[in-house]
C-alpha cells in the first residue's frame, strides 16, 4: 500500500471519524455535535483534513487538498453555528447540511483511495475513473441527497414544536 507514517495516522483518524459520523446519523438522524459521536466526527474530520494537506501522493497541491480545505471550512462553520447560534432554528438547517456535506466530500477520496488500493496487490479498481469508483460515488451522492432531505424534514418538525 505504501503509506507514510502521516498517511497511516490520517487513515486511522479518518476511519474513526467516518464510523462516528455514521453512528451519529443512525442514532440521531444527523451528525449531532452535542453527543460523543458528533464530537469524534468533528475533531476526527478536522485532524484528517489538516493531515491530508501534508500528503502529496500525486506530486503537489491538487484537488484533494482543495477538498480538504473545503471540508475544514464546512466543519468549522457547522461548529460555529452549533455553539454561537443556539437559539436560531434556521441555523440548524445549515449546521446539519454543512456536516452532511463535509461527510459526503470526505467520502470522495475515501472511496477512491480504498477501491484503488484494496485488496493489496489486486485492488478492486484500476483508477479513479474505473466504473466501480464512479458508481460507488454515485450511490454515495444519492444517499447524501436522501439524508439531506430527511434532515430537512426532521428539522422542520423539531422547529414547529419549539
Amino acid at each position: 500500500m505504501g503509506l507514510s507514517n502521516l498517511g497511516i495516522f490520517h487513515t486511522i483518524i479518518g476511519i474513526a471519524a467516518i464510523i462516528a459520523g455514521v453512528v451519529s446519523f443512525v442514532r440521531f438522524g444527523k451528525i449531532n455535535l452535542q453527543n460523543l459521536t458528533g464530537k469524534i466526527y468533528f475533531y476526527g474530520t478536522l485532524v484528517t483534513s489538516v493531515t491530508a494537506l501534508g500528503i502529496y501522493k500525486h506530486g503537489g497541491f491538487n484537488a484533494g487538498h482543495v477538498l480538504s480545505l473545503l471540508i475544514i471550512v464546512l466543519v468549522i462553520a457547522a461548529f460555529f453555528l452549533h455553539t454561537k447560534k443556539t437559539k436560531s432554528n434556521k441555523a440548524r438547517y445549515f449546521e446539519n447540511f454543512f456536516l452532511s456535506f463535509s461527510f459526503f466530500l470526505s467520502m470522495v477520496p475515501t472511496i477512491n483511495e480504498t477501491l484503488t488500493r484494496v485488496p493489496v496487490g489486486k485492488p478492486f479498481a484500476s483508477s479513479p475513473k474505473d466504473p466501480i469508483v464512479i458508481n460507488s460515488l454515485l450511490v454515495t451522492f444519492i444517499l447524501f441527497i436522501i439524508g439531506s432531505v430527511y434532515q430537512i424534514i426532521k428539522q422542520r418538525k423539531i422547529n414547529k414544536n419549539l
